[in-house]
């Protein structure tokens, strides 16, 4: 104990210039910022709601002359908000006009000795949250603060019913005063990182959201978008690209991040969760979301989010701060409370420097690493009198401090208020029928599609100047014995490098994938949906590069002209097209990374063109034994060999003037053919079958990498580390 009385007299003389408490209260020009009087009370008991009149009625109405103004009905919604406007202070005028904001009946919600274990997660102990105890109310937000591994998401997550299987969770979660979780539309939480579709406008992906997401007709779900547009100040962008690609300049970093927030309101959910909203923000875009959500806020929203750091303007608009460290919670209650905590702990806060990096640099434990480089170094001044204060000793002081201070059992008297009686369950407000998301999913990827140059468009050009090439190479050739050979030749590069040219759609893939665990994790799409979808969208632009491709090869080498024939020859290779994209999936999902997924399917090709070359081609040199099994497993093999049996299969040719030999006699020298003749068709067969097996194998695999949020690169890549520390 001597030892932290020493370092906190040590740290009182480092900030010498804050003389008082009051001194470090920031002043009274910050946005919708409380009374420095409400210090004196750290967590207000007017605070517990009254669940009969739960569901009153508020409006909000943000007027053009002056600043906001909140009228509440019977029940104040959001209880800072009324400290907030009590005095004479006024907030900025906020982007839209004078309009009647919808209100909405937000939920409470309280965690009592909530512990996350998750084995693994942490170097010293499994224990990632350590008996946390809370509160979040109607109409207010709630940050959850503190340093990177300290707990922040997972704490979220765990609130929000989200963790992974291998979490385990002790303590207990109420929602409006009953354990229970909450439903399917009653909250919403956004990721730390933008899954956005950037070939969509803002409006168009938000109607995709709306459709996927609530149920009912489609002309019903414009007034949603429209209001969750107007939630969150999109009205000038509605009509732009959402953007984000190396030729579409796209949406702002703050627009993208309101963009993903606005998805969730859509389902008009009662409790808003939010993973980092300032992530990859600057300090004017920060604050414009800032208000944005406390507007959001104040219509009776229960919001909830992770803030790793902030500047003192957006520190102002919080009304309750959660403060962790390596688990522990430091701190909880109203957010100016906490600046009188950290002063009555020993460390105030200077007047020039943000409350919030103050916090961090109390309790951040990787400053210790700073100090110890900063012994040895000077500035003009002299030493780094003001980085030389022991983050173990503060983050036990503050902690020791909190446990005995009168915010603590504030916090307890308030959690066995609002947990004595139950208030109104919620209740989930019902998805939208299967074949409803297929349909949409089809559409909105016909149309992203359509849109994205990269994802067909890029390889159907490809593919015609391929079959260009490769037809005017082998143009001539007759119907002669002697052309047999040529035209095996000619079928074999035709089919392995235009099934080769699937890699350019390997970005959209990886990113398609990205926005089906987003949206699977929020419950807005499912495996079988997704497949479909996709499966239904890409069939008119794979049949029109089989069809397209296929009659510039087939005419210009001079095939047979017969109109089955020919359509045999499309329909076979529109096959192998298909069976090719359920192989690009499986890759893209597995390794979910474009450099190694690119790599690895142009090694799988090679490898199915080689067996297929090597053990099929009469005149190629043996191959090595373990490509043999790979060439029944190759779908080069069966293209190939149903083209072959297409063309020479029933056909005869002269040797000589009088001795005449068979179709399958001529092809069976020089390659490997069935002597059937219906045997086109059980490699068409066989096509079919490997397509619909490759869907059957992406179902799976969606749910053991994407659904645990896992894949192979990663698991590589982590157990590379972990040998290279031992």
């Amino acid at each position: 104990m001597e030892e932290i009385q020493s370092q906190s007299e040590h740290y009182r003389s480092s900030s010498s210039s804050a003389s008082s408490p009051a001194s470090r209260v920031p002043s009274s020009n910050f946005f919708y910022l409380r009374k420095p009087g409400a210090l004196r009370q750290p967590i207000s008991y007017e605070d517990s709601p009254d669940w009969e009149d739960n569901n009153a009625h508020v409006e909000v109405r943000v007027e053009d002359e002056g600043g906001d103004s909140i009228n509440t009905a019977t029940t104040p919604i959001s209880p800072s908000l009324s400290k907030i406007n009590s005095g004479s202070m006024t907030s900025p005028p906020l982007p839209e006009g004078a309009v009647v904001a919808r209100k909405i009946a937000g939920a409470t919600i309280v965690w009592k000795d909530l512990t996350v274990t998750i084995k693994g997660k942490r170097k010293y102990s499994d224990q990632v949250i350590k008996s946390s105890n809370g509160y979040a109310l109607p109409g207010t937000m709630t940050v959850i603060m503190g340093p990177g591994k300290s707990g922040k998401s997972t704490l979220l997550r765990a609130l929000a019913g989200r963790l992974d299987d291998s979490a385990k969770t002790y303590g207990e979660v109420f929602v409006n005063g009953a354990k229970s979780t909450l439903q399917y539309g009653s909250y919403g939480f956004v990721e730390r990182k933008n899954t956005l579709i950037g070939s969509l406008t803002v409006r168009e992906f938000l109607y995709y959201s709306a459709l996927l997401e609530l149920p009912g007709f489609f002309y019903q779900k414009k007034s949603v978008v429209e209001d969750a547009i107007h939630a969150m100040s999109l009205g000038g962008y509605a009509n732009k690209l959402i953007g984000g690609h190396c030729y579409m300049k796209g949406l702002p970093s703050g627009e993208r991040r309101r963009v993903s927030i606005a998805r969730e309101l859509v389902m008009r959910p009662q409790v808003l969760f939010i993973d980092e909203p300032l992530y990859h923000l600057d300090s004017v875009s920060a604050l414009l979301m800032m208000v944005t959500l406390k507007k959001l806020a104040s219509t009776g929203c229960t919001l909830i989010f992770t803030i790793y750091q902030s500047s003192t303007e957006v520190f102002g608009l919080y009304d309750r701060i959660c403060l962790l460290s390596n688990g522990n919670t430091l701190f909880f209650g109203e957010t100016l409370a906490c600046l009188q905590h950290f002063s009555n702990a020993g460390f105030p806060c200077p007047i020039m420097q943000s409350p919030s990096d103050h916090f961090l640099r109390a309790i951040n434990t990787d400053f210790d690493r700073i100090i110890a480089m900063c012994k040895t170094w000077q500035d003009d001044n002299g030493d780094f009198s003001n980085v030389n204060m022991d983050t173990a000793v503060a983050i036990r002081t503050l902690e020791e401090t909190y446990r005995s201070s009168a915010d603590a059992s504030a916090v307890q008297t308030m959690i066995h208020r609002l947990t004595e009686r139950e208030g109104p369950t919620l209740k989930s407000k019902g998805k939208a029928s299967s074949a409803t998301r297929v349909a949409v999913l089809t559409w909105r990827s016909l149309l992203i599609m359509s849109r994205e140059w990269k994802y067909y468009w890029l390889r159907l050009i490809l593919c015609l100047l391929l079959s260009l090439c490769i037809g005017t190479a082998f143009s001539g050739l007759g119907h002669s014995l002697s052309s047999v050979a040529t035209r095996v030749a000619a079928i074999f590069v035709f089919v392995s490098f235009a099934s080769l040219l699937s890699i350019v759609g390997v970005p959209a893939q990886l990113k398609e994938v990205k926005v089906f665990a987003c949206e699977d994790s929020n419950q807005h799409s499912g495996s079988v949906v997704f497949l479909l979808g996709q499966l239904f969208a890409s069939l008119p632009f794979l049949f029109l590069i089989s069809i397209s491709s296929s009659l510039v090869f087939y005419f210009l080498v001079g095939l047979r002209t017969d109109f089955s024939f020919m359509m045999y020859f499309v329909l076979n290779f529109f096959m192998c097209l298909l069976v090719n994209e359920g192989m690009v999936l499986i890759v893209a999902i597995v390794l979910q990374d474009m450099f190694w997924s690119i790599s690895m399917l142009v090694f799988m090709h090679l490898v199915m063109m080689l067996s297929a070359g090597y053990f099929r081609i009469r005149s190629a040199l043996p191959g090595p034994v373990w490509m043999y099994p790979v060439s029944y497993i190759a779908f080069h093999t069966y293209s190939i060999q149903g083209l072959l049996e297409n063309e020479y299969l029933g056909t005869s040719f002269a040797v000589g003037q009088v001795r005449t030999i068979t179709g399958y006699q001529a092809l069976h020298n020089v390659y490997d053919v069935s002597p059937y003749s219906n045997s086109k068709w059980k490699n068409l067969l066989i096509l079919s079958l490997m397509a619909i097996g490759f869907r059957v194998i992406v179902f799976f695999l969606l749910h053991i990498f994407v659904k645990k949020n896992s894949s192979l690169f990663r698991f590589l890549c982590c157990k590379f580390k972990i040998n290279d520390r031992r």
